[in-house]
């Protein structure tokens, strides 16, 4: 995927300060920082097989889980410290 970039001339008798203030408006315009924030934590989609393999397990967990359930061996939750 390219990067889009954004590129300012400095003029001839152009002061520095000027320059940096014109590049920011440009970049705030082009919209890259929101789109590049909005790409650093965004998640792949999973294969086909990863998901499969998932759901078979959380099936196998399910199936165990109610098993042990209706057998009465699970044991019970611990209660979470309170006031």
């Amino acid at each position: 995927m390219p990067t889009a970039y954004v590129e300012v001339k400095r003029g001839a008798s152009e002061q520095t300060a000027s320059v940096l203030r014109r590049f920011t408006k440009k970049v705030q315009e082009s919209g890259i920082i929101p789109k590049k924030r909005s790409q650093r934590y965004a998640s792949r989609t999973l294969s086909a097989l990863k998901v499969k393999k998932a759901k078979i397990l959380k099936i196998g967990r399910t199936k165990t889980y109610n098993r042990l359930k209706k057998l009465g061996k699970l044991t019970p939750p611990k209660k979470k410290g309170g006031r």
